[in-house]
């Protein structure tokens, strides 16, 4: 297989089935999983705790073996050439790789000499100013916030340069700047990422694509958009009106492609049974003093309650 095919990483029946010591039991972490992720994509892997998540990403990054099935990365078996695989991704696990009685500078350079990193010190110095940590550069990791250590962390994977990164629930516990600083520089890397997580709002904002995975087996794998007409065809509205609200609202009633009607002090809500209603909508407001009108969208919680 060559690596050039557009597909970064690809699995092809892939399952792992664990052998429970001392009983006459098994639990099967993945079923069957395939699927294709492109080259320079951002793709999100979402499911509960025990869905399999972190059992995939250990089978692409080599730390463990598929019972059956197989994967390749960039074209190459994960199993068969391990070594070019750990060569060209790059595993962060949090911010738990790091050591927190080092300096930010001490740890990256220890971990340039361990992979051999030549010119380390401007490296390090490039690496720390895009992550906007220059001036913590050589403080105790103990003393850095959690959003700190994460992105230290990011920076002792992002010196091997990875073709690959994979990120196994990296922002549990970040505040939401934290969240928002990360996924700015993850947006900026421009190479294949794939993004495990719980974390459904995360992935709404980072991924290109998003696959569902529950008790090991893969529910659907598709785009956002697509995910959210899985759902329903009907559009929801909300919007607001300098005057005339209880006037506007009975027109609105007489409208045939309307319904769910709800109105408050400050907005009006509703929905429309599909996109192609929206000229119509249009211009129906024109008539009225509307201020601000936004569509909502379903959430992909909303969407895996719906799969599941």
């Amino acid at each position: 297989m060559s690596d050039n095919d557009g597909y970064s990483i690809e699995t092809f029946n892939l399952s792992k089935i664990y052998d429970l010591k001392g009983r006459k039991k098994t639990i099967t972490a993945l079923n069957n999983i395939s699927l294709k992720i492109k080259s320079d994509e951002i793709f999100g892997l979402l499911g509960p705790n025990g869905a399999g998540k972190t059992t995939f990403v250990s089978i692409l990054t080599t730390l463990i073996h598929p019972t059956s099935g197989y994967a390749t990365i960039l074209g190459h078996d994960v199993v068969k050439e391990s070594w070019f695989v750990r060569e060209n991704v790059g595993l962060m696990l949090g911010g738990e790789m790091i050591y927190h009685r080092l300096s930010g500078y001490r740890n990256l350079k220890f971990f340039c000499k361990l992979y051999g990193i030549k010119d380390y010190k401007t490296k390090i110095n490039s690496i720390m100013e895009k992550l906007n940590l220059t001036k913590w550069l050589h403080q105790y990791v103990s003393s850095y916030s959690k959003g700190m250590k994460l992105k230290l962390a990011l920076a002792r994977v992002l010196l091997t340069e990875p073709k690959i990164l994979f990120l196994d629930e990296p922002m549990l516990g970040l505040d939401p700047k934290a969240v928002q600083e990360v996924m700015n520089i993850l947006k900026s890397l421009k190479i294949t990422i794939l993004l495990t997580s719980h974390q459904m709002d995360v992935v709404s904002k980072l991924c290109n694509r998003v696959a569902f995975l529950k008790e090991g087996n893969i529910l659907k794998i598709d785009t956002q958009e697509n995910f959210q007409k899985l759902i329903t065809d009907k559009v929801n509205i909300s919007l607001r009106i300098s005057r005339d609200k209880n006037n506007f609202i009975r027109a609105l009633y007489s409208l045939d492609f309307v319904d769910q009607i709800q109105g408050d002090e400050s907005d009006i809500r509703f929905t429309i049974k599909n996109e192609n209603y929206y000229p119509e909508l249009f211009n129906f407001l024109k008539d009225y003093p509307i201020t601000n009108i936004m569509e909502i969208k379903p959430s992909l919680e909303d969407v895996f309650i719906k799969l599941t």
